[in-house]
């Protein structure tokens, strides 16, 4: 029988009814109490690290659950933390890059109703997690809805339905159905690179979706306030105005200056291509990091871990130029090594 770390840091899934609607109160004890039939699936040793909405999640809350889960790892077989699910994406990329190559599965869940309400999702979601933390694949995974998601492609992209999550541009690393684990078959590896613990990073990061008309002294204000690294969501597939309003002056300064600056795509699918289009090279040429077909949850931070660790631009573009997880394609003329 294997042993699983069960931790708990709030969301949904812990959540009761209070003045002020709907709060984290349920410790990690509580929830397994739920669920009896885990105690026949494994050995769990339960811990309440934290208790919030996920929306209160900060870079902080990352850095403390990876210390958490890395000075876990010997002692367990797998570990899984339930989560809120309103930033789960973002703690599931956070934590690929900062616990470095795993080999025990670490194991993201949570639920769109509370584990006190009939009819919850979050018994199924706690269970398929378990087998999940129960198998032999590795690496950071978000577990729901029957659905194993490369942690750092996840993205909630649905508010209420059960069927929250979906992997972005990468397929299910498995299914569970009917208490069975089915893994996707050939899914192997591409062009990662193995990387050590580092739970460093810059949380002077900040996301900027463009619109039509977009003030390009925006910039000004996002440097004044102190911003290390700017993600970009342009147009299609990158696309940055280089006319009226135009946006590339003062990207190419803040460059100058040092800030780190990625563009990607405001599209969840299919990923973003700088060189297709006469407003993607022109920004391209200016230096700016490609997003490629990586999720903003993840992108964002990525930029977070890579500034934590290197001053230097060029070696943060480096950086955020390499495959660790799986989290991004990669044309092969551009990947580093």
């Amino acid at each position: 029988m294997k042993n699983i770390l069960f931790i708990n840091t709030g969301g949904t899934i812990s959540s009761s009814y209070q003045e002020h609607g709907l709060t984290p109160t349920q410790s990690a004890e509580s929830i397994l109490a739920e669920i009896p039939e885990l105690r026949e699936l494994c050995h769990i040793d339960a811990y309440n690290l934290m208790s919030i909405d996920s929306t209160n999640t900060q870079p902080e809350d990352w850095a403390t659950i990876a210390r958490m889960v890395h000075k876990s790892l010997d002692d367990y077989d797998g570990i899984v933390i339930a989560h809120g699910t309103d930033t789960m994406a973002y703690t599931a990329s956070a934590l690929s890059f900062m616990l470095g190559t795993v080999h025990k599965p670490i194991v993201l869940t949570g639920s769109q109703v509370s584990i006190l309400a009939e009819n919850s999702d979050s018994k199924k979601n706690v269970i398929d997690s378990f087998l999940t933390a129960c198998g032999e694949v590795t690496g950071v995974f978000v577990v729901f809805n029957g659905k194993i998601i490369n942690g750092s492609r996840s993205s909630k992209i649905r508010t209420r339905s059960y069927n929250a999550f979906e992997s972005i541009n990468y397929p299910y690393i498995g299914l569970v159905e009917n208490g069975k684990v089915n893994y996707t078959e050939g899914l192997l590896p591409s062009g990662q690179v193995n990387h050590p613990y580092n739970d460093s990073y810059c949380a002077e990061v900040f996301l900027l979706r463009l619109i039509p008309g977009t003030n390009p002294g925006i910039f000004d204000a996002i440097q004044s306030l102190g911003y290390k690294g700017i993600v970009i969501e342009g147009f299609g597939l990158g696309g940055v105005p280089f006319k009226e309003r135009s946006l590339i002056d003062k990207i190419e300064q803040l460059m100058k200056d040092g800030t780190t600056i990625a563009v990607t795509t405001q599209c969840p699918y299919e990923g973003g291509d700088l060189t297709i289009y006469e407003v993607g090279q022109k920004v391209l040429e200016k230096g700016v990091i490609p997003g490629y077909d990586m999720t903003t949850e993840a992108l964002v931070t990525k930029m977070m871990w890579a500034l934590g660790q290197a001053a230097d631009p060029a070696e943060a573009a480096r950086i955020m130029g390499t495959n660790y997880v799986n989290e991004v394609t990669i044309p092969a003329e551009t990947t580093h090594v």
